[in-house]
């Protein structure tokens, strides 16, 4: 299944090539302060592959937090986070934020609370490395 996503204004586009068999999507609601102040529900799936556009790159912020090992791509134009990366061993890793997405039928999204309190950063690594997405791309339009 192929999903297009966006932010407000456009300027961050995505196309996330969605590999696994069901058509049900897991949406991990965050509950750290960052992710419920900016609206963040993430998928992932390590069979998935991410394609990532921007118009103006100069627009796009990345920020991270308490360990640093993620990055938040930010538009500076409109204020959405379409998605993070985490670089680990020389490889990108990445999560989408399925609010984000453009045209999707949100019943085939299965949410559910998440947590990571308490996880230490090298089992917050190796999370990633199984279960977010491997195969990402970026390209400037």
């Amino acid at each position: 299944m192929l999903i297009h996503g966006s932010c407000h204004c456009r300027n961050i586009t995505f196309r996330l090539h969605w590999a696994p068999p069901s058509p049900q999507i897991p949406a991990r609601a965050c509950n750290c302060t960052f992710c419920v102040k900016h609206g963040g529900v993430w998928t992932s799936h390590p069979t998935a592959a991410l394609e990532v556009f921007t118009q103006d790159a100069t627009l796009v912020d990345r920020y991270s937090f308490a360990t640093k090992t993620a990055e938040f791509h930010v538009c500076s134009r409109c204020g959405v986070v379409p998605l993070a990366t985490s670089q680990i061993e020389g490889n990108l890793y990445a999560v989408v934020n399925v609010n984000t997405f453009d045209g999707i039928e949100r019943s085939i999204l299965q949410a559910s609370p998440a947590s990571f309190e308490g996880e230490d950063e090298s089992a917050r690594l190796e999370r990633r490395r199984q279960k977010w997405i491997p195969d990402v791309k970026f390209f400037e339009m």
